[in-house]
């Protein structure tokens, strides 16, 4: 097998995702042994993650247009120093601006990691967009499941300080080796690009620059779903922790949900991706939507009748939402093309941001206000019902503009 064979890259890059991925999944374990060793607020050690999330998001569309130009080597090598010393740095955090200034360098690591190994996955990858984004996200999403144990052991013997070091030095190591191996597909003859007008009406048929991806009505479609439906997973990744405690459950329940949840988040972007290559990718949105908007109603009606019940509708909840981090990147090669891949769907990944200030931090703060968590379980389950209207929209836009073509709307 050589560097430049495609499953090769596809599985260094999923090595480098899988570090990142405790970043933001692992995080609702360090929560509440923070705020007994500090009396911090729970909202204001929640806008930390928010923060986090921000950085991770919006620094992808600063640095997607140089790695589509680049490669992704040394935007990942530097990933590697920046995700090991931001998330070790976490560890020595005496402040709240500390806490927000370390995890932050951690999110413009982990954005390097991201937007290189989704858009790495879109080019070597272009007739199976779904399963490869799908698997690239799952490092992602499932990643941290091998390490959930680990680390919930180490907070326990050691404390969250000391776990913060040691796994933000492992992980940093390991993104810094991965990173000399990988590699964009040789390039492809550039065709003769279409006339800029009518940009809207060459959607699937043209390589779109990310200028000319922003003057059409899909890319706004697409970032309004991104967002309702992205924030009802980040309520549950950023607060399954104080959720847990609020109702009673004893840590091996949090654990049981913190194991099995990402799991299913990993499972929910291969196989939801590899379904959207069969069924479309609107088709599989609808679906998937509306199951999540269901799965977060379950939360509250009953996650909290037992420990049980409580990590069942976790593991409900993230197996209907991680298919997103599957589902938008290949709707954006569909519609995009693949040859600005990498910065085209950094821009659209910015909708995570947004959603992390809805599911993070205002979620958390609706708690304190009202002592219950229904209001945000609840809200976030209609936005994903109205997120899946938008899908809808986009279905019929793209029927419509294959039959003026000429096109079976099948096709």
């Amino acid at each position: 097998m050589t560097i430049n064979n495609r499953w090769f890259q596809l599985c260094a890059s999923l090595i480098a995702m899988i570090m990142i991925a405790n970043l933001q999944y692992a995080w609702t374990l360090f929560v509440q042994p923070m705020r007994e060793a500090t009396g911090w607020a729970l909202s204001d050690i929640q806008f930390a993650f928010t923060a986090f999330v921000l950085f991770q998001t919006w620094v992808q569309p600063l640095d997607g247009w140089f790695v589509d130009k680049l490669g992704p080597r040394w935007f990942i090598t530097a990933a590697g120093l920046l995700c090991g010393v931001g998330w070790a740095g976490i560890g020595y955090a005496t402040s709240l601006p500390m806490l927000y200034a370390t995890y932050c360098l951690a999110g413009v690591g982990a954005a390097f990691v991201y937007s290189c190994s989704i858009g790495s996955a879109l080019k070597w990858f272009k007739e199976r967009r779904g399963l490869a984004s799908g698997i690239m996200a799952a490092g992602f999403g499932g990643g941290t499941a091998l390490f959930i144990p680990v680390i919930q052991s180490l907070i326990a013997s050691r404390g969250y300080q000391a776990t913060f070091i040691a796994t933000g030095i492992f992980q940093g190591v390991v993104i810094l080796i991965v990173a000399q191996f990988l590699r964009h597909p040789p390039a492809q003859p550039h065709a003769v690009a279409a006339p800029a007008v009518a940009v809207a009406a060459q959607i699937g048929k043209r390589q779109f620059t990310t200028m000319e991806m922003l003057r059409t009505p899909q890319f706004y479609m697409m970032y309004a779903a991104f967002v309702l439906m992205a924030t009802g997973g980040l309520l549950v990744t950023a607060n399954a922790g104080p959720m847990s405690r609020s109702w009673g459950f004893p840590a091996s329940v949090l654990t049981l949900a913190a194991t099995l949840s990402p799991i299913a988040n990993g499972a929910s972007r291969v196989f939801w991706g590899w379904a959207s290559d069969k069924l479309g990718r609107e088709r599989t949105m609808i679906f998937t939507f509306v199951l999540q908007a269901i799965c977060l109603g379950s939360v509250v009606a009953v996650g909290q009748l037992s420990g049980a019940w409580f990590a069942a509708s976790l593991v409900a909840v993230y197996f209907t939402w991680g298919q997103i981090y599957s589902l938008f990147p290949s709707m954006a090669g569909d519609y995009f093309g693949t040859r600005h891949a990498t910065s085209n769907y950094a821009v659209l990944y910015t909708a995570k941001g947004v959603a992390s200030i809805i599911g993070g931090w205002f979620g958390a703060f609706l708690y304190e206000q009202s002592g219950s968590w229904a209001m945000g379980f609840y809200g976030s389950a209609l936005m994903a019902l109205v997120a899946a209207a938008l899908a809808a929209g986009l279905g019929m836009v793209a029927r419509s503009a294959k039959v003026k073509a000429g096109i079976p709307a099948t096709a």
